[in-house]
């Protein structure tokens, strides 16, 4: 028999709240249209984009990050010093060491919270939620706060036809606690490294560091492949969490999927035959792509907005590069 004490923890877990910061520049599509070869209506076109949000040159990615998580944690109703781990989804800081997460706990004021970046790009808020879930129910923590944020006009490469209408920057944080019922079904998740080289860096930074040549480490993206697996693999997994939640897709309150583009927003909801009454994030037409923030930014705006209704169900699916992707149905806060 073990001498160890076993971990005790809630029942289940819930999202308490949400909160979120954009950037106040708007940058359109036709300031975008000055380094590339492109125009607004072939933007819109093909992604569904009018507009975004860049941060100010001195604005950080932890700046963006202690912004959407100081609402988060006002609107949860505890203290700071109330939460216990800290998880920030973000490929965008540009420090491999030490993580935005530890610097946001103590600006915070919840020292000594765990504290970890997760590195699932646009997959990172529900690797997130999934984790801070586990925590709850596992015991390890009883409030996890989990932002996901992104300054990716930091490594945008302007003059890219491919990418530069595409990416864009902002941050959107949920508390995570403790829950008598069930509030976040099973989460769905995993990755195909085999296709690792379809979102990545255009070099990395010993390669940068080396060579006279080589580029500043900038996205670029294999369109066409991710397009398709997007379309084509993610509607599934998205299915595979309703299953694992026992609901249909008419029970939801809303979809809000990654905001990667929006005739991929549009395939899926065709293949899931997402029914009229279910609102369906599109965040992505005056947002951009945001990668790990463009979830909770999209639930806190359409909360604000009154588009949704606090204890509805929503179906939340991240999906990018790695190519990672995680899905999961939650009760809206």
């Amino acid at each position: 028999m073990s001498r160890l004490t076993p971990a005790v923890g809630a029942p289940h877990a819930r999202i308490l709240s949400v909160g979120s910061y954009r950037p106040e520049r708007v940058v359109t599509n036709e300031e975008i249209c000055r380094t590339i070869d492109s125009s607004d209506q072939w933007i819109r076109e093909r992604s569904g984009i009018v507009s975004r949000r860049f941060a100010a040159p001195e604005e950080s990615v932890t700046d963006m990050a202690e912004q959407a998580a100081r609402a988060a944690i006002e609107r949860a109703g505890i203290a700071a010093s109330d939460v216990d781990a800290v998880l920030v989804a973000t490929v965008s800081h540009p420090y491999q060491t030490p993580s935005s997460a530890t610097l946001l706990a103590h600006r915070l004021g919840s020292t000594p919270a765990a504290a970890l970046d997760i590195s699932a790009a646009c997959a990172g808020f529900s690797y997130g939620v999934a984790l801070a879930a586990d925590m709850v129910r596992g015991g390890s923590a009883r409030h996890v706060l989990v932002v996901g944020v992104e300054k990716l006009s930091d490594f945008l490469d302007l003059h890219d036809r491919s990418t530069a209408f595409l990416f864009a920057d902002g941050a959107g944080a949920v508390v995570i606690g403790p829950s008598d019922t069930p509030a976040i079904g099973p989460t769905v998740w995993g990755s195909d490294g085999a296709q690792w080289d379809a979102i990545v860096n255009k070099s990395s930074w010993l390669e940068y560091r080396d060579s006279d040549h080589a580029q500043w480490p900038a996205l670029k993206m294999e369109g066409q492949p991710v397009f398709r697996w997007a379309v084509w693999a993610m509607s599934p997994v998205a299915q595979k969490a309703l299953d694992a939640a026992g609901i249909a897709v008419g029970d939801l309150e809303a979809f809000i999927p990654h905001q990667a583009n929006a005739r991929i927003i549009d395939a899926m909801v065709k293949q899931l035959r997402v029914p009229d009454h279910v609102v369906v994030a599109r965040d992505i037409v005056d947002s951009g792509n945001t990668s790990a923030a463009s979830i909770p930014l999209a639930m806190d705006r359409m909360l604000s907005a009154g588009e949704i209704r606090s204890g509805g169900l929503a179906l939340l699916i991240g999906f990018g590069a790695g190519l990672a992707y995680a899905a999961q149905v939650v009760e809206l806060p």
